[in-house]
């Protein structure tokens, strides 16, 4: 069985994944603004286009 890695790792690990998914559908928005062309999100259980 594989040692178990600390919880403060883990934590932290989550943290920095949520920081650059933020990060980076910013970024997706800007450069849809920039364009002029929707974003695709999920929104109520469906796929719909929303302009940023």
């Amino acid at each position: 069985m594989k040692p178990r890695k600390p919880e403060s790792e883990t934590s932290t690990f989550a943290a920095l994944v949520g920081r650059a998914l933020r990060r980076s559908a910013k970024k997706a928005r800007q450069i849809a603004r920039m364009h002029g062309t929707p974003v695709w999100i999920w929104k109520d259980g469906k796929v719909v286009a929303e302009w940023p």
